[in-house]
């Protein structure tokens, strides 16, 4: 079934030009066809008709960092004992959760998550999942969850070493499954709980599949210093010498702890580096700076949740008193994970992805001012419809894919019976 949006207000998201339009979407073809408003009359055949007058239409949105694994640890209670610091956070909180994740819990995650990304406007998602014991078969799960949602994706599993050396292999051997057949990045930890080993077969798996390396980078100075301490050298100059900088397809999240020379390490690289404000507030590790990272920053939401309209607001009052944003370059790190999709040849991420928002404005909406009004006026709760892949995934604010409610009920259920796993611990 195709659509037409009709009396549409077209907002092309990389020149910012209005338009007002008629827009016909396929599911077949990743172009989108702009006609003339004057074509009323014209009946289109298998056609689904969304009157969008009085409403704007642009590029849908895209996660660049996301962990479908944490959906159910919302309201959960807090740890036995108190972190003390961010190393402790991952012990008591993360590690804790992500020991104890199944089968049935990790596709109820992903199909949560990907529920409340097509409700907040996002059509892709790049996420780095972790379970430990549970890890063969996790990508697929997520995947289908996903698709059932009508979420395109570009997976990785954590691969780590901090379960020992037997889960570790499992990690980079469902890696190679995934990679034969799918697009996807070859995950790691990070550089604290990954050894040379390790290490090097991601790297090795990069290579073979022409891949990247997505990897949790100084998001806290223990990361630093654990790598100093064990490797003689700091963490981006390690994965440098390693060659996960080498790729453009690789991701390095969180990137706050860095020196001088790492950044000029990382701005020399097609590397690509994933900003996640809200986390780092949450965690209490520093704030993002893209002093000297280069042009290749994009925004992520590290698991907090699905929002990247919030993701964008965040990034620019903290960058307020932390870095150098301004309105264009803040938009561009939310849009930024566009360029990393198409540059790198991955799928999902045509024109056909698209965002129809009913924003009545007290004010003008103009090309000059529409960062403005995505910073201090437009949020998701102005998102009537979704399209994904030229698909219709959510109307009038409601999700056409899946049963919602359903869903959300056996999350209850299965939340319920994560934290009683935790808590027994």
């Amino acid at each position: 079934m195709n659509l037409l949006l009709r009396n549409a207000t077209y907002i092309d998201w990389k020149t910012l030009d209005f338009s007002n339009k008629n827009i016909i979407v396929r599911p077949d073809d990743d172009n989108i066809q702009l006609i003339p408003r004057d074509d009323d009359g014209v009946v289109y055949p298998d056609t689904e008709v969304i009157d969008c007058t009085g409403k704007l239409v642009t590029k849908s949105f895209a996660v660049g960092h996301h962990h479908a694994y944490s959906a159910l640890a919302r309201g959960m209670g807090s740890p036995k004992i108190s972190p003390r610091n961010f190393h402790e956070i991952l012990q008591y909180v993360w590690w804790n959760l992500d020991k104890k994740l199944d089968a049935e819990l990790i596709e109820v995650s992903a199909l949560v998550t990907a529920m409340e990304c097509a409700r907040n406007g996002s059509t892709f998602v790049i996420d780095h999942h972790a379970s430990p014991f549970a890890v063969i078969g996790s990508l697929g799960i997520i995947a289908r969850a996903f698709e059932k949602v009508g979420v395109s994706h570009l997976l990785c599993y954590e691969t780590s070493d901090r379960d020992g050396k037997v889960i570790a292999g499992e990690g980079l051997e469902e890696t190679e499954t995934w990679l034969k057949d799918h697009q996807g990045l070859v995950g790691l930890h990070a550089s604290f709980t990954v050894g040379d080993d390790t290490l090097g077969r991601a790297v090795e798996l990069m290579h073979r599949y022409n891949s990247g390396i997505h990897i949790h980078v100084a998001e806290d100075n223990y990361d630093q210093e654990q790598t100093i301490s064990e490797h003689g050298k700091r963490v981006i100059e390690r994965l440098s010498d390693a060659g996960v900088l080498g790729s453009s397809k690789s991701i390095l999240v969180h990137c706050l702890h860095l020196n001088d020379r790492e950044r000029e390490l990382i701005r020399n690289s097609p590397a690509w580096v994933a900003e996640n404000c809200e986390s780092n507030l949450n965690n209490n590790v520093g704030y993002f700076n893209g002093a000297g990272l280069g042009e290749n920053i994009m925004l992520g939401t590290d698991g907090m949740h699905s929002d990247m309209l919030q993701s964008l607001k965040a990034a620019f009052f903290v960058g307020q008193g932390h870095d150098t944003v301004s309105y264009d370059s803040v938009y561009r790190r939310f849009r930024n994970v566009h360029r990393y999709l198409d540059e790198n040849g991955f799928r999902g991420n045509g024109d056909n992805n698209l965002v129809v928002l009913n924003y009545a404005s007290p004010t003008p909406v103009t090309k000059d001012n529409f960062i403005g009004h995505l910073l201090f006026g437009i949020s998701s709760r102005h998102i009537t419809d979704v399209i994904s892949g030229g698909r219709l995934m959510v109307r009038k604010r409601k999700i056409v894919t899946v049963d919602e409610q359903a869903i959300l009920k056996e999350s209850r259920k299965q939340a319920e019976r994560l934290w009683n796993k935790i808590n027994h611990h």
